[in-house]
């Protein structure tokens, strides 16, 4: 029966999710204030810098596209450095001594201008970028959230394992003193000895549960120590300073955001099937040696104008736009498929969170009613009227009942920051 309880207190410990830490800090804000330096942290916040770029680099298509150059052309027959009307050419072929603008060697240098007037898809992709960065932006609130809830959910394990290390302690004490007693018993022969190595066993078995907590209380520790790089030398107390607001499932927002950024995506796919107005304008200053005397000559040329471009067939694009629409429908089904999970996990979860808090208050009175039933038990077990087996029993089910009571409280606190993240609120404001 001993070794059944004390195997029950360990399974109850296990299946508690461990994810904990160490370093003495004065309260868990200290925590919530070293996560934001982390590199974690500081991923997320370089994604959300990364996805602000994606906006600006699609606004920047509207903007003038200016080049210049430099060139030299050696050309097998005399070529013209710019165009030239009728009447201009006939008139250098009557006057010989006035250089004309054709050369067999011609050096250009000028400037060239290309600007959007009207491409509707830019416009859209701009549009698309601007949802992208609302949802790099919500990840990252969430990805914090989450964070906070991991190193919140860690301390509530750490309270868990230390409550619970000295419910064992204290076991161990009282086991101590009954043994203290039993051999006296012994020595006047009033017990058979056998009793000393039944209560010698129950404290053996004891000191390996505490043992094997502290080992794993070492591995909880490391949790924390990742987020926020602190070491806790103890947990930190916490108090539920609000309620929840359940109003709103904002870690839905990332995913929401996205769906809207690949429709757009997908709209201006289609858009580049529609006409487009470009803008050119370009300056030409060319340098030659004329054909027809040999006198250096210098030409400026410049030119502007509107083009407009109308796709008739373009396969690729075709397929862009299936490629699209396909990635479209993957994001809504992606979000359709998360709603409906953290639907059913929120709802599960807040009639969890009820039960917890009764289940608390419950396993509170119990742990009242034990310690007194235990009281009891060691006085009938000195007087010889309940055997050594049924008084160890008694030792067991206190401790057994202490482990619950620390159990609940755990999975209240991680419960209650699981709704928080999954709603959106403000771990740090709800929990001080």
């Amino acid at each position: 029966m001993k070794n059944k309880i004390l195997s029950t207190i360990l399974i109850l410990f296990f299946i508690a999710p461990i994810t904990i830490q160490a370093q003495e800090v004065n309260n868990i804000q200290d925590l919530f204030t070293a996560l934001k330096s982390n590199p974690q942290t500081k991923s997320d916040s370089l994604a959300f810098e990364k996805a602000k770029t994606g906006k600006q680099l699609a606004l920047s298509n509207l903007l003038p596209t200016i080049t210049t150059f430099g060139s030299y052309n050696n050309y097998s027959t005399a070529t013209g450095m710019l165009p030239i009307t009728p009447n201009e050419s006939s008139y250098l072929v009557q006057h010989q001594e006035f250089p004309q603008p054709f050369s067999d060697e011609i050096f250009r240098a000028g400037l060239s201008i290309s600007m959007p007037v009207f491409i509707k898809s830019i416009y859209t992709t701009a549009n698309a970028a601007k949802h992208l960065q609302k949802s790099a932006q919500a990840k990252q609130q969430i990805n914090l959230l989450q964070n906070e809830a991991i190193i919140v959910s860690s301390n509530a394990n750490l309270l868990y394992i230390d409550a619970l290390s000295k419910a064992l302690v204290s076991k161990k004490q009282s086991l101590l003193k009954t043994k203290e007693l039993i051999e006296i018993q012994v020595n006047n022969g009033r017990v058979p000895g056998s009793n000393l190595l039944i209560i010698q066993n129950s404290i053996n078995q004891v000191d390996a549960t505490i043992n094997d907590i502290a080992i794993n209380r070492e591995t909880a520790l490391a949790s924390i120590k990742t987020l926020t790089g602190i070491r806790l030398d103890t947990p930190v107390e916490m108090m539920e300073t609000t309620s929840l607001d359940t109003s709103e499932m904002k870690s839905l927002e990332p995913i929401e955001q996205k769906v809207l950024a690949d429709k757009l995506g997908l709209r201006a796919e289609k858009e580049k099937l529609l006409p487009s107005i470009l803008f050119t304008g370009n300056y030409n200053h060319s340098f030659a040696t004329a054909y027809n005397n040999n006198m250096a000559i210098d030409k400026n040329y410049t030119d502007i104008g509107l083009t407009v471009s109308v796709p008739i067939f373009n396969q690729n694009q075709y397929s862009q736009i299936k490629k699209r629409r396909i990635e479209y429908n993957e994001t809504q089904n992606e979000y359709d498929k998360m709603k409906l999970t953290l639907e059913s996990q929120a709802d599960q979860l807040q009639k969890s969170l009820q039960l917890l808090y009764k289940s608390e208050k419950l396993y509170q009175q119990n742990v009242k009613d034990k310690e007194a039933i235990l009281a009891i038990a060691k006085v009938s077990f000195q007087s010889g009227r309940i055997t050594i087996e049924d008084y160890l029993k008694y030792e067991d089910d206190l401790v057994l009942e202490k482990s619950n009571l620390y159990k609940s409280q755990a999975e209240r606190w991680q419960t209650l920051v699981k709704l928080a993240v999954i709603y959106g609120n403000n771990i740090e404001n709800l929990v001080k």
